[in-house]
């Protein structure tokens, strides 16, 4: 995802998140019925409360240049990766 390309997955679609620590990073990993989003980043627990009750509106990287203005425990997104879930044939 980038400044100029987005993407709207619908909260009915979501199915879990699971987050995990990377050395001092954090993954988030949010799974919808046709797409995975991984967010990498720092202070993603808040993220991933908010798309638990289905109050997440946008998330989007913060560019190099504003992360020093974002307050301590504040989500910081470093990057977002989505992969479309493909169906297995039978």
């Amino acid at each position: 995802m980038s400044p100029e390309q987005s993407l709207l997955l619908p909260h009915n679609d979501f199915v879990f998140a699971e987050l995990k620590r990377e050395g001092k990073e954090q993954v988030l990993r949010l799974v919808f019925a046709m797409h995975e989003v991984l967010v990498r980043g720092y202070s993603l627990r808040r993220i991933e409360t908010a798309m638990q009750r289905m109050e997440l509106s946008l998330l989007t990287k913060v560019p190099g240049s504003q992360r020093s203005l974002i307050a301590d425990g504040q989500p910081v997104v470093l990057e977002i990766a989505v992969t479309e879930i493909k169906k297995q044939e039978s």
